[in-house]
């Protein structure tokens, strides 16, 4: 009895997942299919027409980039710099200093001889209260607007920005981001190329910039990082937006925008109450309450995707700081999910509701914590001898070398795009580093959904954390 018992439990489990890892294998095979369809598709699009006359132009639309800085005082300077020297004549630079504690504040006033302007405040304001609004008498420095105001995150920091903006986009970045020359051009065009729809936001792809040579607040020089933490992750991001998002992007279903590079139509954006500063995953949940909001509304709409190395950002090396960011993504994934849970498999919301919140909802959340609490089931039935050896074997293979040969293609794909990495080393180190990854690093990013969604069910307390900067290599 105890043994049929136990069979058919086993076979049950092992129904389950063969058919959860062949749904996955489906997904991810057609997400390659759609990126790269995509990629071609817009690779043709744009290489032809030379809008950069047009975009000189003092009547191109006004954009305002907002970039929240707290204890950032080791880069700030260098920050500013780059986000100053874009190529686009009609756009405003806010950085929006959240209460920093260290003196990235004094730096911006004594690199850019800021002074302390006289502004009218709204009696109402919502946010933390700003201590003071700083411009520069200078010419050259005319562009860029200092808010120094009281700690209250960053999705306060950015609503701030965006309240007292008056353009009609904004650009919502991290202020460590290197924003190439050319990234508003792409981005205006983004926004303009649509005429039967509105394009309400624009994302684009996220490059790692660790061990990358920055002068002047330029790229001078990409390089493959050298630390092995940072690899991995350059690997998961050149996964994730060359074809992750490129493929959602081309069936119009993004639900999520990073908060390193993300611009939004003002108007649609403050008509949704900006960020919600109760949530960890602001970036993403920003997005879903806009699209709802046009949902509702029955209007035409889009969001745009940028497949073009247009910002590049330092990602974590340090182990413990890695845990809390993918611990922080977590929950804010958990939160957004369950804040919009009737989004899921309704037909109310089209492709959003049918397609990309169940596939959050069980790729995002629920397959780490099967992954987590599968291993445990497998040492348990190891211990009872109840294990299928040849099905474990047989399913782990096929996981595990799917996995690597859809990173394999990652990286060529992007080779054959955009070739950033032109050295055989580099290319062959990124590939030893797929080869390695699901055993090494993957075991990590799970162990930190886990830990960031029990903080959450289990409501601890716990913040955003923070990232201590090295600050980008130098020309030697």
């Amino acid at each position: 009895m105890d043994s049929t018992f136990f069979n058919i439990v086993l076979d049950y489990i092992n129904i389950v997942f063969l058919m959860f890892t062949v749904i996955l294998f489906t997904l991810f095979t057609l997400m390659g299919i759609l990126s790269t369809r995509n990629s071609i598709h817009y690779r043709k699009k744009n290489s032809f027409g030379n809008l950069s006359k047009v975009m000189a132009s003092p009547l191109s639309p006004s954009i305002t980039i907002i970039a929240p800085a707290y204890n950032e005082g080791m880069t700030i300077v260098e920050n500013i710099r780059s986000l100053m020297s874009l190529r686009y004549v009609n756009y405003e630079v806010m950085v929006v200093n959240d209460g920093s504690k260290d003196d990235t504040l004094q730096k911006m006033i004594d690199a850019y001889d800021l002074v302390k302007i006289e502004q009218k405040i709204d009696p109402n304001w919502k946010n933390k209260p700003i201590r003071g609004i700083y411009k520069s008498p200078h010419r050259a420095f005319s562009k860029l607007t200092v808010i120094d105001k009281e700690n209250g995150g960053k999705s306060d920091a950015l609503n701030t920005g965006m309240a007292l903006s008056t353009n009609r986009y904004v650009g919502c970045i991290d202020v460590d981001c290197l924003l190439l020359p050319d990234a508003l051009l792409h981005v205006v065009k983004s926004f303009y190329q649509r005429s039967e729809k509105r394009v309400i936001a624009v994302g684009g792809v996220i490059r790692v910039a660790n061990s990358c040579v920055i002068e002047g607040g330029q790229l001078e020089e990409i390089r493959l990082p050298t630390n092995w933490l940072a690899r991995f992750q350059l690997l998961e991001y050149t996964r994730s937006f060359i074809l992750g998002r490129m493929a959602w992007g081309s069936i119009d279903s993004l639900l999520i925008i990073s908060g390193a590079f993300g611009f939004f139509d003002r108007e649609i954006a403050m008509a949704v109450g900006g960020y919600d500063t109760g949530t960890v995953g602001e970036d993403m949940e920003i997005v879903f309450k806009m699209r709802r909001y046009m949902h509702d509304r029955k209007e035409p709409y889009t969001i745009e995707y940028i497949p073009d190395p247009l910002c590049w950002t330092e990602v974590p090396e340090d182990l413990k700081i890695l845990v809390n960011q993918r611990d922080r993504w977590a929950r804010g994934n958990l939160e957004t999910l369950f804040k919009h849970k009737d989004m899921f498999f309704n037909s109310k919301y089209g492709r959003l509701g049918l397609l990309s919140y169940p596939y959050w909802f069980f790729y995002e959340w629920l397959a780490p914590l099967m992954e987590f609490f599968g291993f445990f089931s497998i040492i348990l039935f190891i211990y009872l001898g109840i294990l299928n050896w040849d099905f474990f074997v047989a399913i782990t293979a096929m996981v595990y070398l799917f996995s690597v040969m859809f990173s394999f293609y990652a990286i060529l794909w992007d080779v054959y795009s955009y070739n950033e990495y032109k050295k055989t080393k580099d290319i062959l180190t990124l590939m030893l580093c797929a080869i390695i990854e699901p055993v090494l690093f993957h075991p990590i990013v799970v162990w930190s959904a886990v830990r960031g969604n029990y903080k959450k069910l289990f409501k601890i307390k716990s913040g955003w954390g923070s990232q201590v900067r090295k600050g980008f290599a130098k020309a030697s």
